[in-house]
């Protein structure tokens, strides 16, 4: 049972999370064979302030625009 493990900033929506889960089963699929069905995605939503990249927040290194 191979489990993809995607964590990404909040803000996608549910259709832009359906296409990522096909696209990655899909991927799978072809790249290692077996079954679409035992493929499972799982994806975390993580908020901008509780991630860190270059010792900064990324919340303060990429500000959403207009704020």
């Amino acid at each position: 049972m191979p489990i993809i493990r995607v964590e990404m900033f909040t803000g996608r929506t549910e259709d832009q999370k359906r296409d990522i889960v096909r696209e990655l089963t899909r991927a799978f699929i072809d790249t290692a064979g077996g079954n679409p069905d035992s493929v499972h995605v799982v994806i975390t939503d993580v908020d901008k302030s509780n991630w860190g990249s270059g010792g900064q927040l990324c919340s303060d290194k990429f500000p959403d625009k207009g704020k």
